[in-house]
């Protein structure tokens, strides 16, 4: 069963023994902590991670303007970015050289494929992550709402098993990385 932000906080509160809530405008201290931290933590925990559910490929749009310095143009980033794997060109998803500033990516080349982190809406989140993600609400949930920081911990050491599990989970989904140029391997011969 997908879930939406406001039943993933509200698990999270109950985890903590708080009162779980109807929605983040309710005006309880609950509503308010969710709505003040939810956001932050759902996307500091969707880019800690390249999960396979939040990655995504699209041809970047040149924009008119060239940078300043060190390249020769500017890419605007896709609106629901949150954080770069890598870049390539004609076809390729990698092996692109590229900076990122001022929320454009900076490169020479003429046309540009990022692979990126993006956020996807909680209905897509899979299981193993919405546990993930109630796990980190409650830890940093506890301490505004219980103010006890030896439960915080504890939650926070639960919470950090919770993503190593759902990294784990998503990792087994994929084809392992295989070395598809080596210079030790290359210099050899």
């Amino acid at each position: 069963m997908a879930l939406n932000s406001i039943q993933l906080a509200s698990r999270a509160l109950i985890k903590i023994g708080a009162t779980p809530i109807a929605g983040f405008d309710e005006g309880t201290a609950e509503s308010l902590v969710a709505a003040t931290l939810y956001p932050s933590i759902r996307d500091a925990l969707i880019s800690a991670y390249p999960w396979s559910f939040a990655t995504a490929q699209r041809a970047l749009s040149r924009l008119v303007g060239n940078p300043a310095a060190d390249f020769d143009y500017a890419y605007q980033l896709p609106s629901d970015f949150l954080r770069a794997l890598s870049a390539g060109q004609s076809g390729y998803g990698r092996g692109l050289d590229y900076r990122i500033v001022e929320r454009r990516v900076h490169t020479n080349a003429v046309s540009v494929t990022l692979t990126y982190i993006f956020r996807p809406n909680e209905s897509a989140f899979p299981p193993f992550f919405d546990q993930a993600l109630i796990a980190k609400l409650a830890a940093e949930f506890c301490l505004p709402i219980t103010e006890s920081t030896s439960r915080a911990e504890a939650l926070h050491k639960l919470a950090d098993d919770a993503f190593r599990q759902a990294r784990l989970i998503d990792a087994q989904q994929d084809v392992p990385s295989r070395f598809e140029d080596y210079t030790l391997v290359g210099v050899r011969g």
